[in-house]
């Protein structure tokens, strides 16, 4: 489906996905005041394969199996956050329903970033991040930009990072939320990029047809306001694709 016809649906899509809104706006302007918390760094995650018959299909298949490794503390202080969220912010928050919509929203933006169609971002990335962005892609390398995109099937995990809540100096409330991707690319990538997993082989048909796959990861931040009288809108105010766009 060419991204280009699809992607006016899919903003509106996605929106309620994450909040029921009919669409995702930019945050306010930042407001002097005294910083949020440090931003942790997302999660440490491991990686390895496991070979299985496809149903259906001659010979071996590989799966990619992603391993996370998180301690208890970060895993209860962001359930902490998350019904602090329902208790104080939205009663019908959910983290599941959420992670799809920001699964999603990865794999639009992702796409729109390769394609360096980033006027179609307006809506969905802050514009301080998007500034940024322009002046990024264009100095990206052909398998760079490609290696961007990540189809919504070839997302392999998907985790939270951080989560934080926070006010400004005008007494506005926000939540943002860092999501973690793991998702296979098959750019022509050299085997030595520093920052991936791994490359991995993976066997279609028979020994002799093989596509390799590059595991690449991301990290996308999900921010919205939630004072009465705002949008239920989330925006996405930071994207990291290391190692291939810094």
């Amino acid at each position: 489906m060419a991204l280009r016809c699809a992607a006016p649906g899919r903003v509106r899509w996605l929106a309620r996905a994450l909040a029921g809104s009919a669409r995702l706006l930019p945050p306010p302007p930042a407001a002097a005041g005294p910083p949020g918390p440090a931003r942790a760094r997302p999660p440490q995650l491991s990686a390895r394969f496991a070979s299985s018959a496809g149903s259906g299909t001659e010979g071996p298949q590989r799966r990619v199996m992603v391993v996370r490794i998180t301690s208890p503390f970060a895993w209860l202080r962001t359930r902490f956050y998350y019904l602090l969220i329902r208790l104080y912010f939205d009663q019908e928050f959910s983290i599941e329903e959420f992670t799809r919509g920001a699964k999603q929203a990865f794999s639009v933006v992702s796409k729109l970033l390769s394609q360096r169609k980033l006027d179609l971002l307006e809506e969905l990335v802050s514009a301080e991040v998007l500034q940024v962005l322009k002046e990024k892609i264009s100095l990206l390398p052909d398998s760079h930009r490609d290696a961007l995109a990540a189809d919504i099937d070839a997302i392999m995990y998907t985790t939270e990072g951080d989560v934080r809540i926070y006010y400004d100096d005008d007494g506005r409330k926000f939540v943002s939320i860092l999501m973690c991707f793991w998702y296979l690319n098959g750019a022509n990538l050299p085997d030595e990029v520093p920052g991936e997993a791994k490359v991995f082989q993976i066997v279609f048909g028979d020994e002799n047809t093989k596509e390799k796959k590059h595991l690449l990861t991301a990290n996308y931040e999900f921010q919205r306001e939630f004072t009465e009288g705002a949008k239920p809108d989330w925006t996405i105010t930071r994207i990291e694709h290391p190692r291939l766009l810094e």
